[in-house]
């Protein structure tokens, strides 16, 4: 455990969480897991592609919400930073894509193997040779990328539905202008609503329903693993702990407990393969609304990200309604609201990618994240770090400081004997 960081704590943190709750970092954890459950429509698509059960998939909707909601809850208290806890959306998609060939006990079992060895990673202290490997222009890269399209989705509204998405939009800049002490995404999500209503949106459709978790026992077979458990280790050592890390170093924090995050996050898969979920990991884009500059002040951020937790283990039981709920927005609704939360995050994202080092490996990066290639059954946000930091590599080695890095090492051990 010596190469886990050490954090604030949880004995003290219910007591900060209520001394450091305000309007800003309320309405940003409160839009982040709004942002979250909608991402459960993704897990239910896949799966229908996929020709998955509709029970199966409700049931890992609600396991994905209920187990990273809580560990959710602790690692953002423990280190007092805003590091929402999620599940791998690549990943997603390859484990419902995996299912029907190799069968559902198997793709658990390839989980679980998984997950231990991103514990292992964590826990031996490794992240810190995959960040060196993996520099932040190149990961700030692939993330510019891939928030880019919440960006994109957040204007393509006003193709289709120019009035609901011009008031909404207009309203988010005239809050940040004209109405200082009320946080501009509280005044978009009241808007917004408040134009649905009045417009007459239909809820007819949204109903009840109360649902568990169950459990199941993973099976074991090296097909599996080869086929999705490594793919899905890569993903989560090589693409998501540097992803929500870089998010995290961008907005301002300086340091971010990249052992800590892999190794709670193999943990978390672990648990996960006894309960129909592929992972547990540090949730990007919920990262990004909640440690940006919306959230308010830097040391309260951490609220927004223990709120996401809260929202996701209240929802989980009543997804089936929640997902009713959703799918009577307007699908405009969420789009718009996600791409305010993260304009100053792909800002910022942006502008880290071209700061001057690294400069082919993070142009290759972005345009690898943009482009959405799959290759070999895995997404571009992989492809975009392996293939911008080999290219990085070999056209500009000099920027990897490899050398100077390691004589540093050597100096500060010397000065220790």
């Amino acid at each position: 455990m010596k190469h886990i960081e050490k954090g604030a704590g949880l004995a003290s943190a219910p007591r900060d969480f209520i001394r450091d709750l305000n309007a800003d970092n309320l309405s940003a954890g409160l839009v982040a897991g709004i942002f979250g459950l909608s991402a459960g429509v993704i897990h239910i698509s896949a799966g229908t592609a996929a020709g998955l059960p509709q029970e199966f998939t409700l049931l890992w909707v609600i396991s994905y919400l209920m187990i990273n909601g809580l560990f959710g809850l602790f690692l953002p208290a423990y280190y007092r930073l805003p590091l929402p806890m999620a599940n791998s959306i690549p990943g997603a998609l390859l484990f419902a894509a995996i299912i029907p060939l190799v069968g559902l006990n198997e793709a658990l079992g390839a989980t679980l193997i998984a997950g231990a060895i991103a514990l292992v990673v964590g826990l031996a202290g490794w992240m810190s040779l995959v960040m060196r490997l993996i520099p932040m222009p190149i990961v700030m890269g692939m993330v510019a990328g891939i928030l880019l399209k919440f960006g994109i989705n957040m204007v393509m509204p006003l193709q289709e539905a120019l009035l609901p998405a011009t008031v909404m939009i207009l309203s988010f800049f005239f809050a940040a202008r004209f109405l200082r002490r009320v946080p501009p995404l509280v005044v978009t999500l009241l808007v917004g609503v408040g134009y649905m209503a009045l417009s007459g949106a239909d809820f007819s459709s949204v109903t009840f329903s109360f649902k568990l978790p169950e459990f199941i026992m993973p099976a074991f077979t090296l097909e599996a693993f080869l086929a999705y458990g490594l793919p899905l280790a890569l993903i989560l050592v090589g693409m998501e702990t540097p992803a929500g890390v870089g998010l995290v170093k961008g907005m301002g924090f300086k340091s971010a407990p990249a052992n800590a995050i892999t190794a709670l996050g193999g943990f978390g898969t672990m648990v996960s393969a006894f309960f129909n979920l592929h992972s547990t990991c540090i949730a990007a884009p919920m990262t990004g609304i909640c440690s940006g500059p919306e959230a308010g002040s830097h040391d309260k951020r951490w609220v927004a990200a223990v709120i996401v937790g809260i929202i996701f283990v209240t929802a989980a039981p009543f997804y089936g309604f929640v997902f009713s709920l959703i799918e009577a927005m307007p699908s405009y609704f969420i789009a718009i609201i996600a791409g305010l939360a993260l304009l100053r995050v792909i800002s910022s994202a942006m502008q880290m990618t071209f700061s001057g080092k690294h400069e082919v490996g993070a142009m290759f990066s972005f345009l690898i994240a943009v482009s959405g290639i799959q290759i070999l059954g895995i997404g571009s946000s992989f492809w975009a770090l392996v293939l911008g930091a080999g290219l990085s590599m070999l056209v500009e080695f000099r920027d990897f400081d490899f050398s100077r890095e390691s004589a540093t090492s050597r100096s500060s051990a010397a000065s220790a004997r």
